[in-house]
């Protein structure tokens, strides 16, 4: 049913997002090589995430029979995961939006999009279950103080963070944050340094062989972080 995530709703400005990403916007609109974003001029932060299928009617009927309700708006279905707005549309073959600097030091594609839930295992019956993504990982790790689930869609990964700290409960879940992949990582926090925004220096990853930094400001609010020395999924 599900084929990739097509897009992510950001509130705020299409620039923002041109210079974190090292692309041009086209039509207040940008693409990596994975994933687009759409800006709205509401709220800051991430709005939904809109994920992409071949085939509109078969999904409308499979999610209709898994109980979950949604709304039609053209080439769209939108319904809602525990608070977290998702849609899906027609896949879209778009091509990456244009570079505006150095290939290496520009973001190439989304890594993983996160979702916290302050209930994991109703997240894996919504996003397995209904959703029919597939589950990766399960891992609770408590120096890190979080249950992970990581969902595949398409070569980039969902994942839900929990907070063992807080435990278990019937509270909304939060769509999160962002983390982008890179072909360089140092090249890339240098360029974000150039140009004002507030970067920590790289650190090693979680996954071996990686490094990451964060980026504090000009998100649009959102949480934000850049990893280099991984490839597809």
């Amino acid at each position: 049913m599900i084929d990739a995530l097509d897009h992510l709703v950001i509130g705020g400005s299409a620039a923002v997002y041109e210079t974190l990403l090292g692309r041009r916007a086209s039509n207040g609109r940008l693409r990596t090589g994975n994933v687009g974003l759409a800006f709205t001029g509401g709220a800051a932060g991430l709005q939904s995430m809109v994920f992409a299928t071949t085939d509109l009617d078969k999904a409308a009927k499979l999610l209709a029979r898994r109980a979950v309700a949604t709304t039609r708006a053209g080439e769209a279905l939108a319904f809602e995961a525990h608070g977290v707005a998702i849609g899906l549309a027609t896949k879209a073959n778009e091509a990456p939006s244009p570079l505006a600097a150095d290939e290496a030091s520009c973001v190439s594609a989304l890594d993983h999009v996160v979702v916290r839930t302050p209930n994991p295992e109703r997240a894996i019956a919504f996003y397995a279950g209904r959703l029919g993504l597939d589950l990766r990982l399960d891992r609770s790790n408590p120096q890190w103080g979080a249950r992970l689930l990581f969902f595949r869609c398409g070569d980039l990964v969902v994942e839900i963070a929990h907070d063992l700290k807080k435990g278990v409960s019937d509270a909304p879940d939060q769509l999160w944050g962002l983390s982008w992949r890179v072909p360089d990582v140092a090249k890339a926090q240098a360029r974000l340094k150039a140009s004002g925004l507030d970067v920590t220096e790289p650190r090693d990853g979680r996954r071996p062989g990686s490094q990451v930094f964060s980026v504090k400001d000009k998100t649009e609010g959102v949480p934000t972080l850049v990893i280099g020395g991984v490839g597809r999924w």
